[in-house]
């Protein structure tokens, strides 16, 4: 059985762009510590994706090992160090982030990792959005950064698909 963790960046923008069924459909069921799902759902202003998020029942909350936390609190912050500790202490099959630190914390645990990006770029390929561009831009409008030559490099990628 696959184990699949997450950061709250995924969550939260798949939310936004109303994507956020994609992770059931690739995963089934994804797991998160406590603090990502508190960051994932604490009310702010203009948070309509809460809502979504709270609907859906497939995303399992736990508690993890404070310890290793601790440790990687240090360079990240307190979601990205609860999910990476998580992935550890789970042996997860994958696990789910999009900062390029916390992507470098995980890699040197030799964490298998995919991002927001990964997941649409998989979901185009896999024939579940119209357009590749489209949704990119839809992302970018809700908050996320991406760079220029990476989208420009993105959208080659999709394209010779």
């Amino acid at each position: 059985m696959q184990t699949v963790i997450s950061n709250s960046t995924p969550i939260i923008h798949l939310a936004k762009i109303r994507k956020l069924d994609l992770l059931q459909r690739f995963f089934g069921t994804i797991v998160v510590p406590q603090m990502v799902w508190k960051e994932c759902t604490s009310p702010g202003e203009k948070r309509p994706e809460i809502e979504n998020i709270l609907a859906v029942d497939w995303i399992q909350v736990v508690k993890i090992n404070d310890r290793i936390v601790t440790l990687l609190r240090h360079e990240l912050d307190h979601g990205e160090a609860e999910a990476i500790a998580l992935a550890m202490e789970r042996k997860a099959s994958l696990l789910l982030l999009d900062d390029s630190d916390a992507r470098e914390k995980a890699r040197l645990y030799h964490l298998p990792i995919t991002g927001t990006i990964g997941l649409l770029l998989r979901a185009y390929r896999e024939g579940m959005l119209i357009s590749f561009g489209e949704t990119l831009e839809e992302l970018e409008s809700s908050g996320f950064r991406l760079h220029k030559k990476l989208k420009e490099k993105l959208l080659q990628e999709a394209e010779g698909n």
